[in-house]
């Protein structure tokens, strides 16, 4: 079996020096392997900082994202963590190396049963929730969340996650009207009501949902 750890510790570098401070998301990083969670025919490009495809028209966000928007929650290891977006499993599998409790939905059945089959393999600090559903809608049983991840671009922020968010809590989701080019946020429920501040330009694939995209927007 091929070793990776020369091209991993290469990416850290690279994160490193592109603005990933957070050591707990540093290491999480060098302990999760990525390439567990590309396809076979992608291996080589397992740790180049680029999204690769996968699945169902999805992708594996490229790492210098995954990062930054793992940072952007500012986890210590307690809180309850909302994931929208299971895809490969691989932002996970880093959040259940960093948060206490993680729920995680996806709307393609064979994604959600390939995640939780990659991540069985894995020693996971935190136990992993797996749900096939609308994500745009969240997951009212467990609720609320300290924290929210969206690995998918909404048209607007789903009014059902903002329901969600326990206060303080933070939601990291990328949001645009165009569906090539979004803005990734940051949103905090304060007492008044909910503040947000941008992380910059991104690229993901629409999240598709009763309160996201419409079916039609799938590649």
């Amino acid at each position: 079996m091929q070793n990776f750890s020369q091209q991993r510790s290469s990416l850290l570098a690279w994160l490193q020096s592109q603005g990933i401070r957070d050591q707990r998301v540093l290491f999480a990083l060098e302990q999760v392997p990525r390439e567990l969670f590309v396809e076979q025919d992608l291996l080589s490009l397992a740790y180049a900082d680029r999204a690769l495809p996968i699945s169902q028209g999805q992708t594996i966000s490229q790492p210098l994202m995954v990062a930054t928007m793992t940072q952007a929650l500012n986890l210590s290891g307690r809180e309850r963590v909302l994931e929208i977006g299971t895809g490969s499993g691989y932002q996970t599998a880093l959040l259940a190396q960093l948060a206490g409790k993680v729920y995680s939905i996806e709307r393609y059945p064979e994604l959600a049963r390939q995640a939780k089959e990659r991540l069985s393999h894995l020693p996971c600090k935190s136990p992993v929730t797996l749900l096939v559903g609308d994500g745009t809608l969240g997951w009212p049983e467990a609720a609320p969340y300290d924290r929210i991840l969206v690995t998918a671009a909404a048209p607007a922020i789903p009014s059902a996650l903002l329901d969600q968010l326990a206060p303080g809590g933070l939601l990291v989701i990328p949001v645009g009207s165009e569906q090539a080019r979004q803005d990734l946020q940051v949103v905090q429920r304060t007492a008044e009501g909910f503040s947000t501040r941008s992380l910059g330009y991104c690229v993901f694939v629409p999240l598709i949902g009763a309160q996201g995209w419409k079916e039609s927007c799938e590649p």
